[in-house]
């Protein structure tokens, strides 16, 4: 019985072997099979997270500063974006927000805002444009009447934060990026959000401007080893951009470069063409570092419960009035 038994398990062992070889050989067949995009590799996990704000702070006087002010400034501000009422222990805003991270650091130099270009690294709002975009913050601040004008996030249809749209920017929390490439599409999936971003390769044009997706529409080509991404079609929805304040029009043009200069750093260079909002075109630079993970999924509230509460509690509290 012993000898039966080993020999049936020998027998078992050669073939869960010839299994497991054959198994290898298809992925790697498969692996093999799929086609590399002719540019540079950016696939991997990634987070954007910085303590640098989008415009330059009054703590710096020019466009680059000194690996000691900006050690000492990221140790004095830890919060990413800006709020000054961190709390105790036990609290969201200390346990939940993605808060600090190194300043933006590109070729060597520190960088003391994202924005690069105006060199003052302020964004160039006309009159007009600002007013918009402080109609739309003060909008969110003091309430919002329609249900369809209730923010993205809120209606679980985008990460928000400009974090799943365009220009790419650093979000309150759930901060990771995954970009997978093909010969044809480069997905970037966001920790926040559960709809990955498609950018189309080499698309002869955009979408019809009557399109727009909640992203916008994202072409792009190679050009060596940086992913040149241009986006139009932009969606109305998605205009005002937090958790520092930014509005981009519908109108807009966009433009990225996404660079990998090393194993764990991409430079991401996007560039903002809005004459609706802005007296010139602006440019910002981040760098998305390499993280490990993982990333979790993002279920959101499924069937956006909270809306009907929040409808309701509105009705309530107009009858009270009455």
């Amino acid at each position: 019985m012993m000898g039966t038994t080993g020999a049936g398990s020998r027998a078992w062992g050669r073939s869960a072997a010839a299994v497991l070889a054959t198994g290898i050989l298809v992925l790697a067949g498969v692996a093999a099979a799929r086609p590399r995009p002719p540019g540079g590799d950016l696939e991997g996990l990634w987070t954007n997270v910085t303590v640098t704000p989008i415009e330059r702070p009054a703590a710096f006087d020019g466009p680059t500063t000194t690996e000691a002010r900006a050690k000492a400034y990221e140790a004095s501000n830890p919060q990413a974006f800006g709020a000054a009422d961190i709390d105790a222990v036990g609290g969201r805003q200390s346990e939940w927000w993605e808060y600090g991270g190194p300043m933006i650091r590109v070729d060597g130099k520190i960088h003391t805002a994202m924005v690069v270009e105006p060199a003052d690294g302020k964004l160039p709002y006309t009159a007009a444009g600002r007013t918009q975009m402080e109609s739309s913050l003060k909008s969110r601040i003091a309430g919002l009447d329609n249900p369809e004008d209730r923010p993205s996030t809120e209606r679980c249809l985008m990460g928000g934060s400009s974090s799943s749209s365009v220009p790419m920017m650093p979000h309150w929390d759930n901060s990771l990026y995954q970009i997978v490439q093909t010969r044809d599409f480069v997905t970037i999936r966001m920790e926040s959000g559960r709809d990955p971003r498609i950018i189309r390769l080499n698309a002869a044009a955009h979408l019809p401007p009557a399109i727009r997706p909640w992203a916008g529409d994202s072409i792009a080509h190679w050009e060596g080893r940086s992913l040149v991404v241009e986006t139009t079609n932009l969606n109305p929805g998605e205009a005002f951009k937090s958790p520092q304040p930014l509005y981009i029009s519908k109108d807009a043009k966009v433009t990225e470069r996404f660079t990998r200069v090393s194993a764990g750093e991409i430079v991401y260079d996007f560039a903002v063409d809005d004459p609706a909002i802005y007296s010139r075109p602006w440019r910002g630079q981040l760098i998305f570092h390499a993280a490990k993970g993982p990333l979790f999924e993002f279920a959101c509230h499924e069937g956006n419960y909270s809306l009907p509460g929040v409808l309701a509690g509105a009705r309530h509290d107009e009858a009270a009035v009455k």
